[in-house]
Order: structure tokens, then sequence, then C-alpha cells
């Protein structure tokens, strides 16, 4: 009995393959959409449907079990309903519906999804969690295979500088790709330096350190009409390839993009995963979004720090760890479990790190420092000072002071490594 359970898991990932091969082809199909709406309200809206060349997603972990995020994008065999792919992410919208903007009005943000091309025809099926956490449908498309208005992607016909090559095999890797914003084409040689700083910095940190071969990094020659970064609060607007601006949500570290498709149609050229753009700038700055982008400065006396903490946002779905930023409102309905790893409510703290404390930490964990170096329960995290906790004093999701990651966001970061690359 034994030997047959064995040769039952063993078989396990190929019989996940096989379902790939039988229901996708290794290209990717882009739902680019728009999300309407202000504080109370949202609505979906299909824009365009596009055939991209690779596909670099797992083709073993099909359906995102984790599901982080409060929007999940699920792949439905059209004529059984039977679930193909999923998976979960975050986008800009969502953080601008906590702002006070949007309690005054009503806007419009484009954003897009990815899952593989299909091989039949499929249902695309678009969810938001509301505050009380119930995932309810936002968008339905029925997607043939054969559908004449499916656009292919332009090949841009730009140069590619492979900064990191890990593992060949695209669909057993983490594949970043790196989009320049405010090089002109006089700077590509610093881009290309910046892409290699970026390699360093994210390999000078554990877990990454441990996972070499299971990244790969690219940089895309995607050159700008003019050097820098828009900075509305100093007056200074740049004429740049993705129009990413400091001052987002009015907040000046901030520095994010409204211009989604610009920014798929560049990231596109290549395999990838994750997105991250690295911003021709000095100033402090940057932002991270889980399976939807990241950005920060490269000229920054801690972009290395700001890299890797940007990064554990958006591949890892990693929160901020602070308590002291009034940017949002209530980000967090401290009656629900928040989906990040490294934050809880305590609601269902089970699920969270509980397994690796001490059986002689209290919970709540006081700040105190003795406890500095514990893996506790310490309130405030996720801006909120009250009511939500986090997993140790310090890391780096909350300051550079340390320079690493708690053993809580490392935990977190191998499980979302060997996920892509298992």
């Amino acid at each position: 009995m034994k030997k047959n359970l064995l040769i039952w898991f063993a078989l396990l990932p190929c019989m996940a393959w096989a379902q790939f091969d039988t229901y996708f082809e290794s290209a990717s199909l882009r739902v680019d959409y728009t999300l309407t709406g202000n504080d109370k309200t949202t609505t979906f809206a299909l824009k365009e449907l596009i055939r991209e060349p690779y596909w670099s997603g797992s083709k073993v972990n099909l359906i995102d079990n984790l599901e982080y995020g409060n929007y999940i994008v699920k792949v439905f065999e059209h004529e059984t309903d039977h679930l193909l792919f999923s998976k979960g992410y975050q986008n800009l919208y969502g953080e601008w519906q906590t702002t006070t903007e949007a309690t005054l009005t009503t806007k419009t943000f484009e954003e897009s999804v990815i899952v593989p091309f299909p091989k039949v025809k499929i249902d695309v099926v678009l969810y938001r969690k509301t505050w009380e956490g119930e995932l309810v449908e936002g968008l339905r498309l029925p997607v043939s295979p054969d559908d004449y208005f499916i656009r292919k992607a332009d090949d841009l016909k730009l140069s590619v500088y492979d900064a990191w090559i890990g593992n060949a095999d695209v669909t057993k890797a983490v594949d970043i790709v790196i989009l320049p914003e405010g090089y002109t084409e006089a700077e590509m040689g610093k881009f290309v330096k910046d892409c290699n700083f970026f390699v360093k910095s994210l390999f000078d940190y554990a877990p990454y350190d441990r996972y070499k071969q299971s990244f790969n990094v690219r940089g895309l020659m995607a050159p700008s009409a003019e050097s820098g970064c828009t900075e509305p609060g100093a007056h200074v607007y740049k004429n740049t390839v993705m129009r990413f601006s400091y001052w987002t949500f009015d907040s000046e570290r901030y520095c994010m993009s409204t211009d989604n498709r610009d920014i798929r149609d560049l990231a596109g050229q290549v395999p990838y995963d994750q997105i991250y753009i690295l911003i021709n700038s000095p100033k402090y700055g940057g932002g991270g979004i889980y399976n939807f982008y990241c950005s920060s400065a490269a000229s920054n006396s801690f972009s290395g720090d700001i890299i890797i903490h940007e990064f554990g946002h958006g591949f890892a779905g990693l929160a901020d760890e602070y308590y002291d930023d009034d940017t949002y409102g209530d980000m967090y309905n401290n009656d629900l479990e928040p989906w990040e790893p490294n934050i809880t409510t305590l609601v269902d703290f089970g699920a969270k790190w509980k397994d690796m404390l001490d059986k002689k930490t209290p919970v709540p964990t006081p700040r105190e420092k003795k406890y500095e170096q514990t893996i506790g329960v310490f309130e405030g995290g996720g801006y909120e000072a009250e009511g939500v906790y986090s997993p140790h004093m310090d890391c780096l999701m909350k300051t550079f002071k340390g320079h690493e990651f708690c053993p809580v966001c490392q935990r977190a970061i191998e499980r979302m490594i060997l996920y892509y690359s298992e």
C-alpha cells in the first residue's frame, strides 16, 4: 500500500503537466480590463484580449491554493465548468479605494491578468473580495482560442539583457523582467549596470541566496525620451516610456504609474512572472503590489534595501509591518484574517506563523528588548497601530535597520519560490 502511495505522489507532477498540455499552449492570454468605482462601488469592463508569445508560469502548480490578494482570476473549461487555472493578485485600484480621494470622486483604472493561452473554449472569471471577505464575481468572459478579436502582441524589437539566467526552462523558474523608466538611449549602459545591481541585491539576502538557480532576470532595453522621473510636488514633469510619478496618491515617496498598457506591452516581450521597474532617479521611493508590479529608485543610497522590500510585496505578498503611515484609511477589517502571510488579526492565527512560536512566548508579545530577536505576535503592522500584529520587532518589511527578513517572511518567500520552480 505504501509503495502504491509513493508511485501516486510521484505521478502527480506528470499528471498536472499533462493537464496543462491538454488545455493550454505555451503562450499567454492577456486580459486587459478596467475597474471603475469609488470607496463603495466597483465595476469591471473588458478592454482587450491579447495573445502573448510566452508562458513562463508553472505547468504543474496551476491552481493557486494560497489565493493571496483581494482579487482572483480563475479559468474554467467552458463545457464542463472544470477549474483549470487560478491566481490571486492585487492592483493599484484596490489601494486607491482606501484613500480619501476615493470618498470624493469616481475613477477608472486599467489593469491586466495573464493566464495560459487555451486550446479549448474557456471562461475567464475575475473576482474581488469585499470588505466582509465575500468573493464576488466581477466579470465573466467566454473565450475561444480561435477568436479573431484576440490581438497578437506587437514585437517591439527591443534588445534584451540577460542579467541572470539560473534555469533555461522558464516554467521551472521565477522569471523577472526589469523595465527601465527614465533612462534615455544614451543611458542604456547605466541601465545594464543597474540591472546587475538588482541581481546582486536580490541574492545578497536570505532566502534568495539559496535559490539562485531558480531565478531568471532579464532587462528590456526600452529608452525614454527624457531622463529622470516626474515629481509633481516639485513641479517636475518628464516624458518617459511608462509615465511613472512620485507623489502617487499624494504620498511623496510612492512612485507608480497608471499607464498599464505600455507596462504590459513591454513586459510581454520576454517570459515573465514578475515585473520590476527601475526608476532612473536618486530620489528615495518606489512601490510594490502583489502579482502586479514593483518599482524603485535605482540611484538612492538605500536602493538595495528598497529593491528587496518592494519585491517582498510584489512576489511574496508580504505586508508592510510599520504602523506610522497615514497614507491609507482602514486597510484591514479586524474581524477577518488578512491574506498577507506576515500579519494577523488573531482571527485565524493558526493559519499564519503560530507553528513557529515558542510555547513560552506571550501572545500578544510586548515590544520589549528581551523579545527583539524572538518570533512573536507584536501589535502594530499593516499601517495600523492597533488590532493588527506582526511577527518580529524589526524586519525588512518594517525598517532597513537589520538588513534582513525575519524568519516568518523568509518562509513565505521560500514557499513562493518553490511554487514557481518546482
